[in-house]
């Protein structure tokens, strides 16, 4: 335990010993403040702590920090500079410039309204203040008038077919269709949420409705998101992550939930596939990726090396942010020596942001394998003499130890010149559905996932295209229904599409 291993060290610390068993007990010091910093997160922080004895911690915490206080290692200070933005805030009348003006009010002086033949107008000054208009539910009527033949009155009447919607027979438009699904998958708002909302919008929208409208919605766009993850796949490079997401489960007993995964497949500049699956085995993204040949970016986890090894023509890639990740979260134990590795990290990227500035393309390789080598060779060198000294369990061991052990797929980015350096784009495109699940906690049976999966693809993709995703939503759920040729889809991927 944290507190046996403190006493310990104050112990020994009271009598002579070798120079080495100081040192040795000074890493681990680190290591245990290290741990306390970690600690303190857990209770103070993002709100982890809700499952865990926050008396019994609070109460660990003290005795731990007055065990360290005893054994205080020689202290050492680290100053980082950080460049002080120059871009300034745009002015309100910047931001706001592109809202229309609804309304004018024009403000006369009083003296100039008693006598206003005793004034003439020289100029004005205006301002302005933003208003909002909440939501509010309409009805739009369709009307199809009845015909009959004057000469044949026996024929049957004549009317126009009804129009073809997205839910046959219901009363939800493209347009709720497309609100819903935004609210839930953008918005992160829960279905019982929006039910109270809906009131003040001017009529109760029944929760199960709006659930029944999230299959529909899914169920349309589906096809499209076929198209989306089949030219995904044919591009030649690939990034991957998954997130965990709970899910109602109706096997389980008392109607408990059970774990499931979002595994999600992007690459830079293209769509963002979400793909749901009960597990996170190997095999899932093995069927997930089923013959995909090229370039495969991912963080550590054995799913995806072991899927490059088993298919030929699978190049796996790592990602320099987790490997620098583990080295900033442990910076506490060694300063020095922790900030010069992720000084020798920093030098990468900026070499990577001239490039992107000078759009090099095919030669970013070359660029790669020129300007590298030497940020390269200091940090495998001063990594594997951080590695001999550190504890294998402290924090700058284990960054040691992930560094070395990827040091392969990390460095196999000189040989390519399409990838970028880390993961961090497919990991910006998980993190709504991370936001969402805080709000509505569990997807509501195992089925409905795919449902998320499909509807989560075609809003991130939106957004990383720059279009809106209420529109893009609203315009497809209105043409589908009409479709007859399932070979124009290519034209409303969201890439493709245009209002």
């Amino acid at each position: 335990t944290f507190g046996a291993r403190f006493a310990h060290i104050a112990r020994v610390s009271t009598t002579a010993m070798p120079l080495d068993e100081v040192t040795l007990l000074k890493q681990e010091i680190a290591v245990l403040r290290a741990q306390i910093e970690w600690l303190k997160k857990q209770l103070f922080g993002s709100g982890k702590s809700e499952t865990l004895d926050r008396a019994q911690l609070l109460l660990k915490l003290g005795e731990l920090e007055k065990l360290a206080a005893s054994v205080e290692a020689p202290k050492q200070t680290i100053t980082y500079e950080r460049p002080v933005s120059r871009e300034k805030r745009p002015l309100p009348a910047e931001s706001f410039a592109h809202l229309p003006v609804q309304e004018r009010v024009v403000i006369e002086p009083a003296l100039v309204q008693a006598e206003p033949e005793a004034y003439e107008r020289i100029g004005e000054e205006r301002t302005f203040e933003v208003d909002v208009v909440p939501p509010k539910l309409f009805k739009r009527e369709i009307i199809r008038p009845k015909y009959r033949r004057k000469a044949d009155r026996e024929q049957p009447p004549v009317v126009a077919p009804a129009p073809k919607r997205a839910v046959a027979g219901g009363y939800a438009s493209a347009g709720l269709l497309a609100w819903i699904a935004l609210s839930k998958y953008v918005d992160h708002a829960p279905l019982y949420r929006l039910e109270q909302m809906s009131a003040r919008w001017g009529a109760t929208l029944p929760r199960q409705s709006m659930a029944d409208w999230i299959g529909i919605t899914a169920g349309w766009l589906e096809p499209i998101y076929r198209r989306m993850k089949a030219e995904l796949l044919a591009g030649g490079y690939v990034q991957a992550d998954e997130t965990p997401v709970r899910c109602n489960d109706p096997d389980e007993k008392r109607g408990g939930t059970t774990q499931g995964w979002l595994w999600v497949i992007s690459r830079p500049g293209g769509d963002v596939v979400f793909d749901w699956r009960l597990s996170r085995r190997h095999g899932e993204l093995t069927s997930l990726l089923n013959d995909y040949k090229g370039l495969l970016q991912s963080d550590g986890y054995e799913a995806y090396p072991a899927f490059a090894r088993e298919r030929e023509g699978v190049v796996w890639l790592g990602c320099w942010a987790h490997a620098r990740r583990k080295f900033f979260e442990a910076a506490a134990e060694r300063p020095r020596t922790a900030q010069r590795i992720l000084q020798l990290i920093a030098r990468l990227y900026r070499l990577e942001r001239q490039w992107d500035e000078q759009a090099v393309g095919a030669r970013r390789a070359a660029l790669r394998q020129e300007h590298f080598a030497r940020p390269l060779y200091w940090l495998l060198k001063l990594t594997i003499a951080l590695q001999a000294r550190a504890l294998p369990k402290s924090g700058l061991g284990q960054a040691c130890g992930y560094l070395l052990g990827h040091w392969e797929p990390l460095t196999a980015h000189l040989r390519h010149s399409a990838t970028r350096l880390d993961n961090n784009l497919v990991e910006n495109a998980i993190r709504p559905s991370a936001i969402g699940k805080k709000n509505w906690l569990f997807i509501g049976h195992p089925d409905a996932g795919q449902r998320s999966a499909i509807i989560y693809s075609l809003v991130i993709s939106c957004q990383r295209h720059g279009k809106d995703p209420f529109a893009y939503l609203k315009d497809v759920l209105t043409r589908l229904p009409c479709m007859t040729n399932q070979d124009d889809l290519a034209a409303l991927t969201p890439a493709r599409w245009s209002p």
